[in-house]
């Protein structure tokens, strides 16, 4: 019965011994392994052999980069404003050997330190460039964190500032200087408008004045040409008009007698027009008597009376002359 027992003891020392002895780290992940309370290495993933009883695996340190928030903390700007500030840690390891034996509590460590240099940072800004500069506080954040937390294995991948909360009375300036902001913006656009609308206004008018005076331009134009057309036409008509009288005093060849004749018995109708000045009258009024007598004697020959002789032929000369 002893013996037995024995061999059970045996046999479960010896599965507790192999279960201890082999441990399996995931993927990314490390493990620091002690012997006798001393580092011994630093095992990666995979399937990690120890001797149990003698070696310690301390616990497992994660190698992917890490997202760690901050609680709002309070910091003071340079014009004396105390202001929450939410911050934002993205840090991986680097160094896993570092990281465990350089500081205790790595986390609560970089918490602290992320405080302290928002403080130092902050204070040396004012509220409005605090509130519009954020690339530049995270940049200065991210420089002096990882020159710190170099030493402890640590790289320092981004700084966030997560969160800015101004006191309430300054919430309430600011949303007044905001609304104060948008109506004069409103204003001036108003302005732009009003005056856009007076230079549009300016501008149609003018078109339409340049327009107007355009159409009365083509309009004079075209009268002109009318007036100047209907004054060729009328000339000649009038040309015309002499020709056939002339042609047809050639036909029945006149004496001189007679065309000075026709000459006085047209002398008041060329008086009727108001541009006539000047006329001239036969230096030989003695035989005005005469030719009236050669002019019958002439019409009786032709066998027509004068007044159907000469009625078509006598308005035109008239008519010429008067012009």
């Amino acid at each position: 019965m002893v013996p037995a027992i024995v061999v059970i003891v045996a046999v479960l020392f010896v599965l507790t011994v192999g279960i201890k002895s082999i441990r399996l780290v995931p993927q990314a992940r490390v493990v620091i392994i002690q012997r006798l309370g001393r580092y011994k290495k630093t095992a990666a993933s995979g399937p990690v052999i120890v001797i149990p009883f003698v070696d310690k695996i301390l616990p497992m340190i994660d190698l992917r980069e890490q997202v760690v928030p901050f609680e709002p903390q309070p910091v003071i700007t340079e014009d004396n404003v105390t202001i929450q500030i939410a911050t934002v840690i993205y840090y991986q390891i680097v160094d896993p050997k570092r990281s465990s034996y350089e500081v205790v509590n790595l986390t609560g460590a970089i918490e602290r330190l992320t405080q302290t240099t928002l403080r130092n940072v902050i204070g040396g800004l004012a509220l409005d460039r605090t509130l519009t500069s954020r690339e530049e506080i995270n940049s200065k954040m991210r420089i002096v964190l990882d020159e710190v937390t170099e030493k402890w294995g640590v790289r320092i991948n981004r700084v966030e500032l997560q969160d800015i909360i101004p006191p309430r009375d300054v919430q309430q300036a600011m949303e007044k200087q905001m609304q104060a902001e948008r109506e004069k913006r409103a204003s001036i656009l108003r302005a732009e408008g009003q005056t856009q609308s007076s230079i549009l206004e300016a501008e149609g008018s003018k078109q339409s004045a340049i327009l107007q005076a355009e159409g009365r331009r083509q309009a004079a134009i075209v009268q002109a040409e009318g007036d100047a057309q209907a004054l060729v036409t009328l000339q000649q008509a009038q040309a015309q008009s002499i020709q056939l009288v002339f042609n047809a005093l050639n036909r029945q060849q006149p004496t001189p007698e007679i065309l000075k004749y026709l000459y006085i018995q047209n002398l008041p109708k060329m008086a009727e027009g108001t541009a006539n000045k000047l006329f001239v009258v036969p230096s030989e009024l003695e035989n005005i008597a005469s030719l009236g007598a050669t002019f019958s004697a002439a019409s009786q020959d032709n066998g027509s009376a004068p007044s159907e002789s000469t009625a078509g032929n006598v308005s035109p000369i008239s008519d010429v002359a008067g012009r």
